[in-house]
């Protein structure tokens, strides 16, 4: 594999993908746009990150998007995806009562065109990986920072720091490899957690601020590209500042309209003379 070549990742060999294949691409898309693009530059997994909540429809956290806002945004990503692996984030409170409620939801968004879908945490959610996985729906779990169990931005800090909490982050991993997850996203832990985690399981980890030693990673679309204007994770690099770009292009196309530069002869329609003639003689006529 040579830099930026994709290599074809199959839904039905996640679980056994070699650990010396080349990493996991994966990144955020909530609508038809952006999952064209991503899917487009050739990434592996697209997920419908309930970080919508905060980056598209403007909430203070992702504890706030709904089942239903989050879905309408999985179908329009659906339609721009065709060869990536699609995975849908299930939200806040729509899994964690019940595996009924659990397996219920994550039908949903299968329904909705997902190839897997995701779960935030471990212990009583290892039920409803077991659930949903039993269902027929393949699931990705998720350890280390959890946002979803954030209660406010001030939580939303490195995990795993304290060898207790490494060793616990790990023994999540091995309980959702255990209860049928087909890969693992790992969130804000050092660098040396996210690296024996990925020896410690035998499906993918794909970590997000997790260092190099995973078996792939993810970024959030707005992030990679600068299109927020808040805060910037210390693990976000920005390939793009598309949020600058935007707000310039935004600008000079008041600036011309207030100056009536624009639209000039190139954007503008014209008609036939004589059809010009007619029109302007039954229009233009000065009034009695």
């Amino acid at each position: 594999m040579t830099d930026g070549v994709k290599t074809a990742l199959s839904l039905s060999a996640l679980r056994t993908r070699p650990k010396d294949a080349p990493p996991i691409v994966m990144v955020t898309a909530y609508d038809y746009p952006s999952a064209r693009a991503a899917d487009a530059a050739g990434v592996d997994m697209v997920l419908v990150g309930d970080s919508a909540a905060t980056t598209v429809l403007g909430y203070a956290s992702t504890r706030e998007i709904t089942v239903d806002e989050l879905l309408v945004l999985t179908r329009a990503a659906r339609r721009g995806v065709r060869d990536a692996i699609l995975v849908g984030d299930l939200p806040f409170m729509s899994y964690e009562a019940s595996d009924e409620l659990a397996v219920g939801t994550a039908r949903r968004f299968v329904d909705a065109g997902c190839d897997l879908v995701k779960v935030e945490g471990a212990r009583e959610i290892t039920s409803r990986v077991r659930a949903i996985v039993a269902s027929g729906i393949e699931v990705v779990g998720h350890v280390g920072l959890l946002p979803q169990g954030a209660a406010s931005a001030g939580e939303l800090k490195v995990r795993g720091r304290s060898a207790d909490e490494a060793i616990a982050i790990a023994h999540e991993a091995i309980a959702l490899e255990s209860a049928g997850a087909s890969a693992l996203v790992i969130e804000a832990v050092p660098s040396a957690v996210g690296s024996a985690v990925a020896q410690l399981v035998r499906i993918p980890v794909i970590g997000i601020g997790a260092g190099a030693g995973v078996d792939g990673q993810v970024l959030v679309f707005h992030d990679l590209l600068g299109l927020g204007d808040g805060h910037t994770a210390k693990f976000v690099r920005q390939y793009a500042a598309l949020r600058d770009t935007t707000v310039h292009a935004i600008s000079d196309y008041a600036a011309d309209v207030r100056a009536r530069r624009f639209p000039g002869d190139a954007e503008t329609y014209g008609m036939p003379p004589a059809e010009l003639t007619v029109f302007q003689s039954a229009v233009l006529r000065p009034r009695q």
